[in-house]
């Protein structure tokens, strides 16, 4: 602890704050920081400006090897924030970064403009700023990958649930249809999402399209028959349809019973439905040619 306080860093923060911020801001805009434009010169102000003086709190400690340690939570999460930041608008690693590593750069100037007549001084000065420098552009890259991570789970949940739509064919028949493979996390969904709308629409008939599904297994019809059996619960009928010729082959080679009725097209499918609900699809236009009974 005492070799920390015998660092000239804090007070050099604590002195030269506006000047460090104007020197570090110049340095980034000339390194391209700003070129994409999807950080504004405000965003990027701002955040060096909380960079600084959590840097400053941090380090008047003394405090320089252990960045878990209490005294750098600001600083953590100021580099937290600019990292979710970035992950969000698609920047890399590198580029994040080069965020805390570019202050290196206006630090050195300050140190050889301070300690230019102690060779000495100066290099331990310049070693110590570069290990904390360091240590905290390491800590960004983890934690963009940490937030990159979530951005990308969200992502997929998103389009999990945006590849499972349920759709109101008519009053009291729904259809949901399936594309890609169907895993266990999708498979969740797909049963979540039907439930669902079984509950809000009060349909009585399910139509499950497996026209865009590459290949049933026994995963897949499992999937398909657990996702049957939970409709069945809530009151709904399920008719499975787009069963192509090399699937239906599969399942009768697996041995596999789906216990559902299936169709070959949705359109089957969509008329069965239809003459279980006592309903019928009328070509009005063959009616008007017929002549009128005598």
């Amino acid at each position: 602890m005492a070799e920390g306080h015998a660092t000239i860093i804090p007070q050099l923060l604590a002195e030269n704050d506006q000047e460090l911020l104007r020197d570090w801001m110049e340095f980034q805009k000339k390194s391209g920081t700003l070129r994409s434009g999807q950080i504004s010169e405000a965003e990027l102000g701002e955040a060096s400006r909380r960079l600084l003086s959590a840097l400053r709190d941090g380090t008047a400690t003394g405090q320089f090897e252990d960045l878990t340690a209490p005294v750098w939570d600001q600083t953590r999460t100021v580099l937290d924030d600019v990292s979710r930041s970035r992950a969000t608008l698609g920047l890399t690693p590198s580029e994040t970064a080069s965020f805390v590593f570019s202050l290196k750069e206006p630090v050195f100037a300050l140190l050889r403009q301070k300690l230019g007549k102690d060779p000495d001084r100066l290099a331990h000065e310049i070693w110590r700023a570069t290990s904390l420098l360091d240590k905290l552009g390491l800590y960004t890259v983890e934690a963009f990958r940490k937030s990159r991570e979530e951005v990308i789970g969200r992502q997929q949940q998103e389009l999990l649930e945006l590849s499972t739509p349920v759709v109101r064919l008519w009053e009291g028949v729904l259809a949901l249809p399936l594309i890609g493979t169907l895993d266990s996390s999708r498979a969740q969904i797909v049963m979540e999402s039907l439930l669902e709308e079984i509950v809000t629409s009060g349909a009585e008939i399910a139509i499950i399209d497996i026209t865009g599904v590459p290949t049933v297994d026994t995963l897949v019809a499992q999937h398909l028959i657990k996702t049957v059996a939970a409709a069945r619960l809530m009151g709904a009928d399920c008719i499975i349809s787009g069963i192509r010729p090399q699937i239906a082959q599969t399942i009768v080679h697996l041995g596999l019973e789906l216990g559902v009725v299936s169709k070959a097209t949705m359109a089957d499918a969509f008329a069965l439905a239809l003459r279980r609900l006592g309903k019928a699809v009328v070509d009005r236009a063959s009616e008007r040619g017929r002549p009128d009974p005598a």
